[in-house]
């Protein structure tokens, strides 16, 4: 027996809508179907794909260079005489840069982010989030420039012994680079957050400044920290910055005024076309490569697991 509900549709004239309708799809949302589907299969294979090639010529490169010397030599030095294969100075390079990028760009995202969604008058907001998303948009070869020619002559007022290459300013730009993602993102997940909750807090009393940081950041949190880890993502993977800024000089320090090398940057230098295919230097490019691939892409696993974890249904 249908139900009164089902009634009520057919008697409105719309029995198509009811649940037991006939709703078999017609050959072109079939073949859309069949579209998206394929799609989605081409980022999956072209993600076999670049993980296939990598891992084929690190075998290659692993054949000659140990384990054990890959990661346990502090000297990376595959272009000299003596040649050393340790992947500590990159990745030391990589992470130093990381980490100062996140310094710069998580508060100032995050801070953006609030006063957009919780703060900004609608006019103010409607020209403000755009602007922000502009920088977005710059190409990297331009923030290289200016964190070689601008950042880094700034700084050098301030910190005399910082060097003309250095992973100071590099950093400072790649987290300038990423504000617009963490900033956008955050303030998506702060705008979903449900008005009922915001409302709830205010009839007890509470202030704007305890409503935002008490209900409506933790609320929003999941989306804050993928966020966070998306642009970090970005901030690994970046090239050009680094490669213009922070220099070619692969050193296992902390001092962030030094001269050092990313893992990025190592892999531009090795692909200008001057060394032979087939080496083990040409070989070491993909071996870096690898190591950068699972690096991205635990911080995207972690992200989701973040986001699982942190997931609110409202």
């Amino acid at each position: 027996m249908a139900s009164s509900s089902d009634g009520w549709i057919r008697r409105q004239g719309f029995p198509d809508l009811a649940p037991d309708a006939n709703l078999s799809r017609g050959p072109r949302e079939r073949l859309i179907q069949a579209l998206l589907g394929l799609c989605a299969l081409v980022t999956v294979f072209t993600t076999l794909g670049i993980a296939a090639i990598l891992i084929g010529e690190s075998v290659a490169f692993f054949r000659q260079v140990s384990l054990a010397e890959f990661f346990g030599d502090t000297k990376w030095t595959p272009q000299f005489s003596e040649q050393h294969f340790g992947i500590w100075p990159l990745l030391a390079g990589t992470l130093m840069i990381t980490v100062i990028a996140a310094l710069v760009a998580i508060p100032i995202g995050l801070s953006a982010a609030i006063y957009i969604s919780q703060y900004a008058p609608d006019r103010v907001r409607r020209w403000l989030k755009p602007s922000l998303e502009l920088l977005a948009g710059v190409p990297t070869v331009v923030y290289g420039y200016f964190a070689l020619t601008f950042v880094t002559p700034l700084l050098q007022h301030v910190l005399p012994q910082m060097q003309v290459y250095n992973a100071l300013s590099a950093g400072i730009v790649v987290g300038i680079m990423i504000i617009p993602m963490v900033a956008s993102l955050s303030e998506d997940a702060l705008r979903a957050v449900p008005r009922s909750l915001a409302e709830g807090a205010y009839a007890l009393g509470a202030t704007k400044y305890e409503v935002v940081l008490r209900v409506v950041v933790p609320a929003a949190l999941s989306g804050i920290m993928a966020s966070f880890i998306l642009a970090l993502s970005r901030a690994i993977g970046e090239t050009m910055i680094v490669t213009l800024a922070a220099g070619a000089t692969p050193k296992l320090t902390l001092n962030p005024l030094e001269s050092i090398q990313t893992m990025t940057a190592y892999i531009v230098q090795v692909s200008l076309g001057d060394t032979p295919q087939g080496t083990v230097v040409y070989q070491s490019l993909f071996a870096v490569g690898l190591v950068l691939f699972v690096l991205t892409l635990g911080m995207n696993l972690l992200a989701n697991r973040i986001i699982l974890r942190f997931k609110e249904s409202y």
